[in-house]
């Protein structure tokens, strides 16, 4: 009894100490800095804000580069985001799902709190796309009005250095020696040791040819290969302003794209919405608390409340791992945790169930109490295993929301596993008497149910 004793005890004031935890952004002023502390990561559908869906052409890349273009392209995307401080900013790889029915490789950026989409637009940019290219020999023999007919590939020869391989980008001046204006702003860029290698081969193999430089498919200089470049520097010149070579710098420094993007989609969820749709769904998580708490009781009497305790030390814990991961609560999310609240009580039922059949048979409580969680077990593992197999089904092949979904679904139910065996199971030994000999009818009246006795 008193190991039963100092485990609940251990518990409360564990319970206790997350809930305070919890309950401190309240007292917390709005302006207070250590809010951020306490305050849970909202969505895109609770916090207002808007959300951008680009496709991305990968037609150029390998099918084996393809994954790592992605991830470097939101991980531009997202330095470039971050650097206007959205707050909480998400960006992520959509890749082709398996029965979505699509080959299109899409990145999703929503941006909490931003409601304009033009500027949403404008916060990502149009990162430059920078690509070294050949000209081809036949191209040479080209007309003018010829070449105004031909495409980019039709004249230029891919080399597949481009703005992946970049290292940094730095604002210069030329000198008197250049062969360039004097004073006139040109753009240093240095390469990381794959583009190195690969600038230093082109420029061996193809002295005397021009390396034309492009900028969004954009030609902006057309330098003469006259030596092998070796130590992987280049200079970009195209008569630049200052201002203009600036900026050019800054958005290579950012992150030139591996692949070009194209905005397909937008939405914008305003503040009010947002802000509706987590009031509703926090008052429907209070209401469903409500009614699963009043069933418990009225139906399963002592046990039921004891059960009723350890759902609420169940979301306080769900609670602080939201925090502790962190989860980007949506709406769906929400449902997911709701779900979950329901799903909870479900193992303890199973029990309570088992408990009241092993106390018919004429067991005395303690022994009604062992038997009834062994084998209540099997049950409520191969029904929590296969909530977390669905879940964890949802998370691989959703999307944004259906994630969310499926991640504080999942949560919840293995959080319902640890709430149901170890707390709902400490609670009811703890109260149980440890006589063998016969149950009291009081006993067997609060550890009946419905209107058995």
């Amino acid at each position: 009894m008193k190991h039963r004793a100092i485990s609940v005890f251990l518990i409360l004031i564990f319970s206790l100490v997350a809930f305070f935890a919890y309950k401190s952004e309240k007292v917390l002023p709005e302006n207070s800095p250590k809010l951020s502390r306490y305050a849970f990561k909202l969505g895109l559908d609770l916090n207002g804000g808007t959300q951008l869906i680009y496709k991305a052409d990968v037609s150029k890349v390998t099918s084996g580069d393809i994954n790592d273009a992605m991830s470097s392209l939101r991980d531009v995307i997202e330095r470039r985001v971050n650097l206007f401080g959205v707050s909480e900013p998400v960006v992520q790889v959509g890749n082709p799902g398996v029965f979505a029915g699509t080959s299109e490789h899409r990145l999703l950026v929503e941006l909490p709190g931003v409601t304009d989409i033009q500027e949403a637009v404008n916060l990502i940019g149009k990162t430059p796309q920078l690509e070294f290219m050949l000209v081809r020999p036949e191209a040479k023999s080209f007309t003018e009005e010829e070449l105004k007919t031909k495409t980019i590939d039709e004249v230029f020869l891919r080399t597949g250095l481009g703005g992946q391989y970049l290292k940094r980008a730095d604002l210069q001046f030329s000198g008197t020696g250049s062969g360039q204006i004097a004073g006139e702003p040109i753009v240093a860029v240095e390469f990381n040791s794959e583009g190195k290698d690969l600038f230093a081969k082109i420029t061996r193999e193809n002295k005397d040819q021009i390396l034309a430089i492009f900028l969004d498919n954009q030609i902006i200089s057309s330098p003469v290969i006259r030596d092998e470049i070796s130590d992987g520097k280049a200079v970009i010149s195209g008569g630049f302003k200052a201002e203009e070579a600036k900026e050019l710098v800054r958005n290579l420094n950012y992150g030139a794209l591996p692949v070009p993007i194209e905005l397909v989609s937008t939405q914008t969820v305003g503040a009010s919405l947002g802000e509706n749709a987590k009031v509703a769904g926090v008052k429907a998580g209070i209401m469903g608390l409500i009614l699963i708490v009043s069933f418990l009781i009225l139906w399963y009497r002592l046990p039921g409340f004891l059960a009723s305790i350890s759902l609420v030390i169940y979301i306080i814990f769900s609670m602080a791992l939201f925090k502790l991961i962190p989860v980007t609560l949506t709406a769906a999310g929400i449902a997911g945790f709701i779900l979950s609240i329901g799903m909870a009580v479900d193992a303890n039922i199973l029990i309570f169930e088992r408990i009241k059949e092993e106390l018919k048979s004429g067991k005395n409580l303690s022994d009604a109490l062992h038997e009834g969680f062994s084998r209540a077990w099997l049950s409520i593992r191969d029904s929590n295993i296969s909530s977390i197999i669905t879940a964890v089904v949802l998370f691989w092949l959703g999307t944004s929301a259906i994630k969310g979904f499926a991640l504080t679904l999942g949560i919840g139910v293995m959080v319902s596993m640890f709430t149901a065996i170890t707390v709902s199971r400490t609670f009811l030994f703890a109260v149980a008497s440890k006589k063998t000999g016969e149950t009291s009818r009081l006993v067997r009246f609060l550890f009946s149910n419905g209107f058995h006795v």
